[in-house]
């Protein structure tokens, strides 16, 4: 079992220079790279990749230094930014941590629950902050999603996160490279424990996982949600609706647009009483900000760093997730259906799969 993570970080003097570095700067490196440079009170301090020559190109784009090994880099900086295949993520996060080193690592948090959770307990134990990189929290269609949910009776919830197949994220399924982002999303948003998953899901290429999955949730406040996830799916899309008693609002996080459709009925009609029109429905367009998402969650790692607060999704919030996302890739792999029936009782749905990881 995990251990809680820190309550308190030692505040840091605000007028030096947060030292970050970053490990990986394949394609999500490279944002995190540029983001960094450009961060007030943030020195970006170096960078570090296996590609060598990759490596020295971004450093030199960058004017910072390139190490070799990550290791070597870790004496320099007060926080990193991982983005290096999951495999590795325990590693490299395990080695940062015990230099004392802050970490934002990108999602999945790992790629097991066991080595999550030794991440989790790690970041306790050196008092450092573990942020796991569930970059929609940061979404400005999501913050004002929730906002607008805090308002309404919530009855269903659906997620759709598809995009066409691209040679990215291929050492993991569809469940932990697309689907964890929206299983994080819903667990904040319903704000109740799982008690029923049922999933299926197919393969498309040959790598040997899953490109294809839904799955339907059913939590203890009554709340059901259906997610679908696609690495195969010809067309990018990213949107959640949240099926409400008075309304259905849907936000969409590529068009960062979100639309509130409530049902009325007024009737326009002349002097004589005849209808001219009939208004059956009505549409809110709520307007958002255009921050961007990576540019939000970086502020807030280096916020966390500083010891202001704790970090939005950090390790125990992202091991619920993967706990979560381990039962539905293995349900989607078996095709079974759990309930919460099956489990001992006393112990909710969600703090058990990680039996599934087997």
């Amino acid at each position: 079992m995990s251990k809680a993570e820190p309550a308190v970080t030692t505040p840091r003097s605000p007028q030096r220079p947060i030292r970050i570095g970053v490990v990986g700067v394949g394609n999500m490196g490279q944002h995190h790279t540029r983001v960094l440079s450009l961060l007030k009170g943030v020195q970006l301090v170096g960078i570090s990749d296996v590609n060598v020559e990759r490596g020295l190109d971004t450093a030199s784009k960058y004017r910072v230094r390139f190490f070799e090994s990550y290791q070597d880099l870790l004496p320099h900086v007060d926080a990193v930014c991982i983005a290096v295949p999951t495999r590795l993520h325990h590693q490299v996060g395990m080695d940062c941590l015990s230099a004392g080193v802050h970490v934002l690592v990108e999602k999945p948090i790992a790629a097991s629950i066991t080595e999550a959770e030794s991440l989790v307990n790690t970041a306790a134990e050196s008092n450092c902050i573990l942020q796991v990189g569930h970059i929609e929290r940061f979404n400005p269609a999501f913050q004002e999603l929730s906002k607008v949910l805090a308002t309404e009776e919530l009855l269903a919830l659906e997620a759709h996160r598809m995009s066409p197949y691209a040679n990215r994220a291929n050492d993991v399924s569809v469940v932990l490279d697309l689907m964890i982002h929206d299983i994080d999303l819903l667990l904040e948003l319903a704000n109740s424990s799982v008690v029923k998953v049922t999933a299926s899901g197919s393969r498309a290429s040959d790598s040997g996982y899953l490109d294809y999955v839904t799955a339907t949730l059913g939590f203890a406040n009554g709340i059901v949600a259906t997610l679908t996830a696609s690495k195969v799916t010809h067309r990018k899309i990213r949107s959640i609706a949240a099926h409400c008693k008075n309304s259905l609002t849907e936000a969409d996080f590529l068009n960062n647009e979100i639309l509130i459709h409530r049902q009325t009925t007024a009737n326009c009609m002349t002097d004589y009483g005849q209808v001219l029109y009939r208004q059956d429905g009505l549409i809110e367009k709520v307007y958002t900000s255009n921050i961007e998402p990576l540019h939000a969650e970086l502020e807030h790692f280096v916020n966390c760093v500083r010891g202001g607060e704790q970090p939005s999704v950090g390790g125990e919030q992202a091991l619920k997730a993967l706990r979560l996302a381990s039962a539905i890739e293995k349900m989607a792999l078996d095709g079974q259906a759990w309930h919460q029936e099956d489990w001992p009782l006393g112990q909710p749905l969600n703090q058990n799969v990680m039996a599934f990881n087997g």
